[in-house]
This record gives structure tokens, C-alpha cells and sequence, in this order.
């Protein structure tokens, strides 16, 4: 029998600035990799525990209008030529609504069936597309209290205004403002410079337009393994005992896990061929550009996906472990080393060689043969420690459903590593069955 709730939406408004924004900051430029991001909404909902304090759903509210003071863009709109937001303190949407079921029994279904947790998405945000997303608030917020106690934190941001890392660090942030009420004065861990340092460009005489692939017919559904302590010194084993060459490096437990998921999705059910593939590796360039250290915690997007291709002519190599996690390592690795030493120009121009090179065109970007994955680790970074003063979340939910991707983030113990995997069925259930998995994960 399907596990039945209902969402029940008291009340949405808008919460803006403490402060008001000085007319010299309301026009707040993007940057050229806020233009060449994604254009979609992406949403993460945080379950906390029991709170019996109902006034601190309140600081929750006052909290985030304090933050708003510095990072006034949240509160602003998309200009109509969409290089800009219009920050007239507008507001971010806040919505508060109820659900009728407990925590607890929420969590025990939601380890069955984690698309559950779409039901705490902001309420219209599963409707934001290309079409309709700069005319959305840059940010949306919806608080779901449980019966019995209990919270569903869901925030969505836009991603042409900011990337994975500037939301983590927002949430983070604003944990630590409303747990000990840190005044709007002394709220200060941004900088908001990307436009002036990459500020944008005309795309159309740099990039080709996008091949055309049709919207997505197969739905994306979560799955969530978890690979404890003991299981990852097992597959560390594995790796050792590969016979071949020696890999001259020691895989770090991301490298492990992304090699094996990524050999088991390409690797061939039937007596067919591996299909070709890319997986992609956002890579953060905060902290990695020793000529630019004023990008260090600069706001917006500074990402670059690193493509990890796998050709026809690897397919017996794509059978050895030690061949994909080299793979993997060493195309990192060699736009890593790019980047270190690279002037602005030279990481705007790699970032336009990496897009014509991989994904546009018919021969990768066109070819629907091409599976295409991300991998995104938050791992070490401590989204999962985000206290609002509630304790740290029983559950977090990574929304993405416009691509097939895997978040990896650290168990709560922080010695093994939860996979979030959203994925068309069929490469799901191919995960489930498959031996390597299933000697590793636990589901």
C-alpha cells in the first residue's frame, strides 16, 4: 500500500533585508559562469528532528531577513536582459506549511522510497523550467512542520545566480545567525565580486547554441546507498588486489565509490558494448587559482565541469578498476594543473574549449547513445552539521531533476559516505542487482 501524506500550505510571504540595500548595490552584475550555468531551480530540504520551541521557526525567519542584509541578491529579481538582479529588496519567498504524518514515520518510508521527500520541494518550484525561471524569486524557502514535532527546511536556489557550494555555505551560515543571533553588522562571509572579475560575455560569439535533445522522457527517480567504514577499507582492498600496473597514487574514497558506480552503469548486461559516456566533475575554483585569491569565498557560480569521456576503444580497459579511477584522477588532475597559474582570460577560454569539446555538437553533446552522468561530492564539506539550533538533520535531499547525477556527502559518524542517486529507472535497478554493488553498499 502506497504511504499517503498531505502537504498543507498556511502561508507564504516575502522576507526582506533587515536593512534596506544602498542604491549604489541594486544592480547587482552576474558573471560569465552565472551565465553558462544550468538553468533550472534546485532545491534542498533538511529534516530536523523534534522541536518543541515553537520560537525558533521565528528566529528561522528573523535570522534569514539578517543574512539577507549582506547577500541582497537573494532578495532581488533577474533583470529582463538577464545579466543582472534588480535588488529593490524584494524578498525571498518564505512559505510555512504543515503535513500530516510524524517525523518518524516519515523517515522509516523515506528509506524505502526516497522520492517521498518531493513532496517537501517549495511549493511551485517542481514547475520551474528555462521558460518560467527568471521570472522566479532567486530564492525560495518552505517550512514544513510535522505532527508531534519535527521540520522539513527546503531552500531553492536559482542556479544562474549561485552554485552548489554558495548555497551550502548560505545554509551553513545562516545555521550559525539563528542559533546564537550574530546581528546583522557583524554577518559578513561573502564577497560578491564574480561580475566584476568575470564579468559576462556575448555567448553567441563563443559558444554554439545547445543541440537540440528534446525533453526528457524517462523520469528520474532517488535511490540513497550508504557505504560504511568497513565496507570502503574492503573496496580499498579490491582496489589493491587489481592485478595490472600499479596505480602510483592512493584513490580517495570518492575516487573509489565514483569508479565503481560509474563501471557498473556503462559496464554491458548483454553481449553488447559499453556505451560511450561522460561523467561530469564540477570542479570548485575557490582556492584553486593561486593568482586569483580573492575568489576564495566569492559568491555565485565558479565551477567548472571537468568531462570524463569513455570511448569505444577502452572497453576492455573499462572491465579493470585501476583504468577508470587513473581516468578519472588524471583528467581532474590535468585542469586542475591548468588552473592553478591561469589569468581570468585563460579560465574563461578553458572553460569554452571544455564546452565545444564535450558537450556541443552532434558527436557528444547531440548523440542521445552518450550516457551522461555528474558526480558532486560534498564530502568533508559539513552541510550535514547544519544545527539552526534544532540538532544536526536527520535526512538531507539533493533535488535534480533535469540530469542524472550522484551526491556524495559523509555519513553523520563522518567515517563512510551516503551516495544520493537520481537516475532513469532502468540504470537504478541495474545498480541494485548488480554484484559489485551490493557487496559494498548497503541499500
Amino acid at each position: 500500500m502506497k504511504y499517503s501524506m498531505k502537504v498543507n500550505i498556511l502561508s507564504k510571504n516575502l522576507i526582506k533585508p533587515s536593512l534596506p540595500t544602498p542604491k549604489h548595490l541594486e544592480n547587482y552584475k552576474l558573471s560569465f559562469f552565472d551565465q553558462v550555468a544550468d538553468v533550472a531551480h534546485l532545491p534542498l530540504v533538511l529534516f530536523y528532528p523534534h522541536c518543541d520551541n515553537n520560537s525558533k521557526y521565528d528566529e528561522l525567519e528573523e535570522s534569514l531577513s539578517r543574512i539577507l542584509t549582506h547577500l541582497y541578491p537573494l532578495a532581488g529579481r533577474f533583470a529582463e536582459d538577464e545579466s543582472s538582479i534588480l535588488c529593490l529588496d524584494q524578498g525571498v519567498t518564505y512559505i510555512k506549511a504543515t503535513v500530516n504524518c510524524k517525523l518518524d514515520d516519515f523517515l522509516q518510508q523515506a528509506n524505502k522510497d526516497l522520492d517521498l521527500a518531493l513532496s517537501f520541494w517549495p511549493q511551485g518550484i517542481m514547475d520551474v523550467d528555462d521558460t518560467n525561471l527568471f521570472v522566479t524569486p532567486v530564492m525560495v524557502v518552505q517550512a514544513t512542520t510535522f505532527e508531534c514535532g519535527g521540520l522539513a527546511l527546503a531552500i531553492s536556489h536559482a542556479h544562474p545566480a549561485m552554485d552548489g557550494y554558495t548555497t551550502f555555505k548560505i545554509i551553513y551560515e545562516w545555521a550559525k545567525v539563528c542559533k546564537f543571533g550574530t546581528p546583522s553588522k557583524e554577518i559578513n562571509f561573502m564577497n560578491l565580486n564574480s561580475g566584476t572579475l568575470f564579468p559576462c560575455k556575448d555567448l553567441t560569439t563563443i559558444l554554439e547554441p545547445p543541440v537540440d535533445e528534446g525533453k526528457r522522457n524517462s523520469k528520474l527517480i532517488a535511490r540513497k546507498f550508504v557505504f560504511e567504514e568497513d565496507a570502503i577499507s574492503r573496496l580499498r582492498e579490491k582496489f589493491n588486489s587489481t592485478t595490472g600496473e600499479g596505480l602510483g597514487f592512493k584513490p580517495s574514497r570518492v575516487e573509489m565509490i565514483t569508479t565503481l558506480l560509474w563501471r557498473s552503469l556503462i559496464r554491458p548486461t548483454t553481449s553488447s558494448h559499453f556505451k560511450r559516456s561522460i561523467m561530469s566533475f564540477p570542479l570548485n575554483l575557490r582556492g584553486k587559482v593561486a593568482t586569483l585569491p580573492e575568489i576564495s569565498n566569492s559568491f555565485g557560480n565558479l565551477i567548472i565541469d571537468i568531462p570524463i569521456k569513455f570511448e569505444h576503444d577502452d572497453e576492455t580497459k573499462m572491465e579493470s578498476l585501476h583504468h577508470i579511477v587513473k581516468l578519472i584522477k588524471e583528467s581532474v588532475q590535468v585542469i586542475i594543473n591548468k588552473c592553478v597559474n591561469a589569468t581570468l582570460d585563460e579560465i574563461v577560454s578553458l572553460v569554452v574549449d571544455l564546452y565545444k569539446d564535450n558537450y556541443a555538437g552532434l558527436e557528444w553533446g547531440g548523440d542521445n547513445e552518450v550516457m551522461n552522468f555528474t558526480c558532486s561530492s560534498l564530502c568533508r564539506f559539513p552541510v550535514q552539521k547544519t544545527d539552526f539550533g534544532w540538532g544536526k538533520p536527520r535526512l538531507m535531499h539533493f533535488g535534480s531533476r533535469h540530469s542524472q547525477v550522484f551526491w556524495l556527502y559523509d555519513t553523520e559518524c563522518e567515517t563512510g559516505i551516503v551516495v544520493q542517486m537520481d537516475l532513469e529507472e532502468k540504470y537504478i535497478d541495474k545498480l541494485a542487482c548488480d554484484q559489485d554493488i551490493m557487496d559494498f553498499a548497503k541499500f
